[in-house]
């Protein structure tokens, strides 16, 4: 079933893009286990669009139609993991090239590119891209090929204005990629800011359920070099998704629009809650007017601010551990976007990368928001 091209977000999810199982006429899409695909006797392909499941999977197109949608792109890929779309996108550049990264965003990317970038003699340069005019310096000092930012960051949920980052990328002869998980298509779409190519870790808010692993890259230029060899690199390093992954986040994503509403209300609640409260130092979170980044977020995203937030309580470690040790609803765990609230003491999990011992990285689900500021409130004291 096609649908129309002019529909809400809301609407594009919940029908799965159109899709339906048309055998047996099942409005849940169809799932294909088999790794290989049958010739005729002419040995022609039964199916001309399956040959072998590395490239070719009928649910992994249905999901990236969905979220190339969602997302106001013409075509997007999914990978089996958020940092293997990255790996795909930075293993396009060549050996000696330089690229411009935003610091103190999420560690596990800013680890493995330093990593990356010492194998290949690439030039990286990380710069606090939320200052425009450092940002923008930088891009005329050192000229990348590529720059990629992330916003809202994490956990420092950090805005960088994305039509500014794609201006300067462009004028200095690069690309611009831009890492949009914590707020999901839903509430941020930078292709239509001029970004080049846009990258989701989809375990988190797009799949929302806490079981699945995977990633996506989406463009508006499907055409451009670095998109085709994103495209080779998939096939030919292998770094798919498997059709039942595929398939649950497809099921996860029918209800996006929805659990981003209610997660995006509730996360405001909780953050002006916690601004004024006596045991609270400092929170990050865009969605409210004190923060730096609040005017550049409020531009470019609709319809709320996400469902991640960090905060200082005062005092250091041994009292954020006794906070987190003592919440009830809030799961000790590592991740976001899921629909169960979670709660991160950063500095323990990173203990090398500056994060203050006293911060506190929340990540807030579709509980009532009562019920977890009455968390909140008994383990703060």
């Amino acid at each position: 079933m096609t649908l129309p091209t002019d529909l809400k977000p809301s609407t594009i999810a919940a029908q799965a893009g159109g899709a339906i199982d048309s055998p047996s006429g099942g409005v849940v899409p169809p799932m294909q286990l088999s790794t290989t695909f049958v010739r005729d006797e002419d040995y022609a392909l039964v199916n001309p669009d399956n040959i072998y499941l590395r490239d070719n999977s009928d649910i992994v197109r249905i999901a990236e139609n969905v979220l190339a949608r969602l997302e106001n792109a013409e075509e997007a890929l999914l990978f089996p993991s958020g940092m293997a779309a990255i790996a795909a996108l930075f293993r396009t550049l060549p050996n000696g090239a330089t690229i411009l990264v935003q610091s103190g965003i999420y560690w596990g990317t800013t680890k493995w590119l330093r990593d990356f970038s010492a194998r290949r003699q690439i030039s990286l340069h990380e710069v606090d891209a939320a200052d425009a005019g450092v940002l923008e310096q930088a891009c005329v000092t050192h000229t990348p090929d590529l720059v990629f930012i992330e916003t809202p960051s994490n956990p420092w949920l950090k805005s960088v204005d994305i039509v500014h980052a794609a201006k300067c990328a462009h004028a200095a002869g690069g690309v611009l990629a831009v890492d949009s998980t914590a707020a999901t298509p839903i509430l941020q779409k930078p292709l239509e800011l001029g970004a080049d190519i846009v990258m989701h870790s989809a375990t988190k808010a797009i799949n929302g359920h806490s079981d699945v692993l995977a990633g996506v890259l989406a463009t508006s230029a499907p055409a451009a070099r670095i998109w085709t060899d994103i495209k080779a690199d998939r096939h030919d390093a292998g770094a798919v998704i498997g059709p039942f992954e595929a398939w649950l986040l497809l099921r996860g994503m029918r209800t996006l629009p929805l659990r981003m509403e209610r997660m995006c209300r509730s996360t405001q609640t909780i953050a002006e809650y916690l601004s004024t409260h006596p045991k609270v130092a400092e929170v990050y979170y865009p969605g409210l007017e004190t923060h730096p980044g609040h005017a550049t977020a409020a531009s470019q995203m609709q319809g709320g601010f996400g469902c991640l937030f960090s905060f200082l309580v005062k005092g250091g470690a041994a009292e954020a551990l006794a906070a987190v040790g003592k919440l009830r609803l809030f799961h000790r765990a590592t991740s976001l976007g899921g629909v169960e609230s979670l709660v991160e003491h950063r500095h323990t999990i990173e203990p090398h990368t500056g994060i203050p011992e006293s911060l506190i990285r929340v990540s807030v689900g579709i509980e009532d928001a009562g019920d977890l500021i009455a968390d909140l409130t008994q383990a703060l004291g």
